[in-house]
């Protein structure tokens, strides 16, 4: 039985902390306000405080990094978090796997695979991106051992994106629904539950270290096609859905900071936005849960 450290109890979180204890090891769950599934250590502390996180992290093998600040507030609360995270890495000798994103490779036109540069084109796949080199240069200079899992928008229960905040629920209420986006533009979902299966998949694996990931997704859906999915699984009327102008969103975003913070990612819904995750399904053997599964779950946890 080893020692794993899981920062964040998220969605992502979770569902690794729960996976890592089903299979016997010791999880420790760290959080500022000392949440977590039952089952794990739960500890209060603040991840930021390299030494604090150290401390915990003492004698672990894995530290799984699975916290995300407010969509708003990456740029301010990102690169402390990451950098404490290195230097936990560094103190304890236990191997850093990051949840990532596909953020840093910033627009592209064509499905997105591990071995594109990363060249951000917003605030947010900036920091992203910085975030990942620092930890690679210090792989690379063998002060750490480190890799990175990227998925797509996420679903399953938790999972908090544009589609589960302004389409989900709406649908399944039966009202019509308004998301700034191209519906018809083919989209990769990944299951919350895959990202976990992956982390840990890597965390095992030294040949997996020193490089990106990402979780095995399946086939890309639109919007409209997901959406019409959800109002049939939940039993619910039609879906109805309408594309919100960026005039609008620009609009919310006067008076609301998590609808400002999206103006500059529109380029992930207003055109093909694919992840190719065939590397990671050859390497781990993972299939990645047909969409319907993922987005039932989304249902069940939002009707609760």
């Amino acid at each position: 039985m080893s020692l794993q450290i899981v920062v964040g109890a998220g969605p992502v979180g979770t569902a690794t902390a729960r996976l890592l204890a089903e299979r016997g090891d010791q999880v420790r769950v760290i959080t500022r306000s000392g949440s977590g599934p039952e089952g794990v250590e739960r500890i209060a502390a603040d991840a930021t405080d390299a030494d604090v996180l150290a401390r915990y992290a003492e004698g672990a093998s894995t530290i799984y990094s699975c916290a995300g600040p407010p969509y708003h507030r990456w740029p301010t609360d990102w690169p402390p978090l990451g950098a404490a995270l290195v230097k936990a890495a560094e103190a304890s000798g236990a191997v850093l796997v990051t949840t990532g994103n596909l953020y840093g490779y910033g627009a592209v036109d064509r499905p997105m695979t591990e071995d594109m540069p990363l060249r951000p084109n917003s605030i947010k796949g900036q920091v992203r991106a910085k975030l990942w080199t620092d930890a690679l240069e210090a792989h690379r200079s063998g002060r750490i051992r480190t890799a990175e899992v990227r998925g797509s928008d996420y679903l399953g229960a938790g999972a908090l994106t544009t589609f589960s905040v302004m389409v989900l629920p709406k649908v399944v209420a039966g009202k019509r629904a308004s998301v700034p986006a191209d519906l018809d533009a083919p989209h990769t979902w990944t299951y919350v539950g895959d990202v976990a299966r992956t982390l840990i998949a890597v965390g095992d694996d030294e040949r997996a270290w020193g490089r990106a990931w990402h979780v095995p997704s399946a086939e890309p859906v639109s919007v409209r096609a997901l959406a019409a999915r959800a109002a049939d699984l939940a039993g619910a009327p039609p879906a109805r859905i309408a594309a919100m102008p960026v005039t609008a969103l620009r609009l919310a975003g006067l008076f609301n900071p998590a609808a400002r913070a999206l103006v500059e990612t529109q380029y992930q819904w207003r055109r093909p936005f694919v992840l190719d995750s065939t590397a990671a399904t050859v390497a781990f053997g993972i299939k990645p849960t047909p969409v319907d599964d993922a987005l039932r779950e989304s249902v069940e946890e939002l009707r609760r």
